[in-house]
């Protein structure tokens, strides 16, 4: 024969089978990167749905500000009271003359040694008789019967009497002090056993048994404006409507209650914070940058686009914000008098002093622009986050996206199987093709030995 039998070598077959391969690898990597692109324009989407939720719990701050405190409360001497006001309170001064505080009662008893010194043998108790013929009981053992003892025992009860043990040059006291202020908070006390002497008469005007009165229990008096006023404790909640008044001790001062837009700045202020970092976000994801080079190419770089470059949805929404603040006004007030304004560059900024004077001239004015720019920017952030049983916009968006991801990765799987089923048959067709070869080859040596030898007996 004058042909010749060969066969692919092994590395030559996987070449081939790597071609193949590659060549059905070509749908999957398209799909996987269109599948790339929109988990990027989720990822944009979630980013500018998290800054506008934030916005959205920033408005909550403003949603009432009848409910924020727009009052303060100062005073002229606050070592004699201190205010503080609630936002119905009205605007006003209050002298406060001849102030005497309210005052816990307080007794003591006779110099008994010291605070650890045996008060006698056996055991003993004190009745505390308190406002409203209330008694308390306190039982004091063998173990324990020290003034120090006593005063432990009055103190566990945590009752409408403290005691505490005051040491002196010779010997000790106990002191009784009544939990609350007020005339009618006057106790009395009764010793039996070996506490027998320790008693006290609320009535009386001064020592009984062991126990001196130091101080008796008494209402706090004062005038406001001239008209005179009790209570039986040092904060009075009730002389001025919505004012809080805290006595601190005697002599006299003026309160003043006045408007105050501290609280309702604040949370102005706050909106304006979120508002910005809303728009920081959608521009981020939108945002364009050119490619640059220099003469180092290291310090060359590509052009790089947002996720959300060009996307109608992303842009619209930052024209409905920034138009919520910028075209907001009412009563000859707008947002950029009361300090809220928006710049050239689209950035929101806001002047609390700005706005305390302007809050100071018209608060109602400023009070109904408020509620104007909360429903302005609500709107557009339910319309964008969408509400109960309403998809909002940035959702409309994501949806038909993550529909095409969970696709892709179905198609890519089919894909996948079916390109694995080709390699597998190819790799069996040509591991056939080499066993035929094989065997050719085989064949082809017997018959060129078979000719050789055929040959040589011939010539002989």
């Amino acid at each position: 024969m004058s042909g010749a039998v060969s066969s692919l070598g092994s590395s030559q077959i996987s070449s081939e089978i790597s071609t193949v391969e590659a060549r059905l690898e070509k749908p999957i990597t398209a799909l996987q990167d269109q599948q790339t692109t929109d988990k990027a324009i989720i990822s944009a989407w979630g980013v500018v749905s998290g800054s506008v939720s934030s916005l959205s719990t920033a408005l909550a701050g403003i949603k009432d500000i009848s409910t924020i405190n727009n009052r303060s409360a100062t005073s002229t001497l606050t070592t004699v009271a201190t205010a503080t006001a609630a936002n119905t309170a009205a605007v006003g001064q209050y002298s406060l003359t001849g102030v005497t505080l309210a005052k816990t009662q307080e007794i003591y008893s006779a110099v008994l040694g010291s605070g650890s010194a045996k008060l006698g043998s056996g055991s003993g108790s004190l009745t505390i008789t308190l406002k409203g013929g209330k008694t308390e009981q306190v039982q004091v053992g063998s173990g324990s019967l020290t003034l120090n003892g006593v005063a432990a025992a009055v103190n566990k009860l945590a009752g409408g009497v403290q005691a505490s043990v005051i040491g002196t040059s010779t010997g000790a006291r106990l002191v009784l002090q009544g939990s609350a202020t007020g005339s009618s908070q006057a106790f009395s006390v009764q010793g039996t056993g070996a506490l027998q002497k320790f008693d006290y008469s609320s009535a009386g005007t001064g020592g009984s048994g062991s126990f001196t009165r130091a101080q008796a229990a008494g209402n706090a008096s004062f005038s406001i404006n001239g008209v005179p006023v009790t209570s039986t404790t040092n904060t009075i909640t009730t002389a001025v409507s919505g004012v809080t008044i805290a006595l601190a001790g005697s002599g006299s001062t003026t309160l003043s209650v006045s408007s105050s837009p501290g609280g309702i700045a604040n949370a102005v202020d706050s909106v304006a914070t979120s508002l910005n970092a809303a728009l920081s976000s959608i521009a981020k994801e939108t945002a364009f940058t050119p490619a640059t080079s220099t003469s180092s190419s290291t310090s060359s770089s590509s052009a790089t686009a947002g996720p959300l470059l060009g996307n109608f949805t992303a842009t619209d929404l930052t024209n409905q914000l920034l138009t919520a603040v910028s075209g907001a006004a009412a009563s000859g007030v707008t947002s950029n008098t009361i300090g809220l304004s928006v710049s050239s560059t689209g950035a929101v900024s806001f002047n609390s002093a700005t706005f305390a004077t302007e809050y100071a001239k018209n608060p109602t004015a400023v009070t109904t622009l408020i509620n104007q720019i909360y429903k302005s920017l609500s709107t557009v952030t339910t319309g964008a986050l969408g509400s109960s049983g309403t998809n909002g916009s940035i959702n409309a968006q994501t949806t038909g996206l993550n529909d095409d991801v969970t696709s892709i990765n179905s198609q890519i799987a089919s894909i996948t199987t079916s390109n694995n089923d080709q390699l597998q048959i190819l790799v069996q067709e040509y591991t056939a093709a080499e066993t035929a070869s094989t065997s050719a080859s085989i064949t082809e040596s017997y018959l060129s030995i078979f000719n050789s030898s055929t040959s040589g007996s011939s010539t002989g």
